[in-house]
């Protein structure tokens, strides 16, 4: 089985191909990339939560991140620009997650103090 690495370095040209299929406005390619690349990205996601790592929660915000980048990119493609603002919801999810990944990195590092 791959390690979660592994995924990490195949998600990379994933989400990569899938924003230059965007900026030079391939619609279909770009349309089709986001399939593989949000997959992976969940992948990475329960894999971690599996795991019990508290990188479990900056890979959900990569989530998040993917899926308002892909709707953004849809509706710019799709010329449904009036409702792209609503991809400001996952954007947003992705920042609590970060932010609750950092508040546990501190709470710990703080614990660990206390012990020493």
């Amino acid at each position: 089985m791959f390690k979660t690495r592994h995924y990490e370095n195949l998600h990379i040209p994933l989400w990569l191909l899938k924003d230059t299929f965007w900026m030079l406005q391939f619609r279909m390619l770009g349309t089709i990339m986001i399939i593989p690349t949000i997959i992976v990205a969940l992948i990475i996601t329960i894999k971690t939560w599996r795991e019990k790592n508290d990188e479990f929660w900056v890979n959900l915000a990569v989530l998040f991140w993917i899926f308002a980048n892909s709707y953004w990119m849809l509706c710019e493609f799709f010329h449904h620009e009036e409702i792209k603002n609503y991809a400001g919801f996952p954007f947003v999810a992705g920042m609590i997650s970060v932010a609750y990944f950092y508040k546990i990195r501190l709470l710990t590092k703080n614990t660990k103090k206390d012990i020493l």
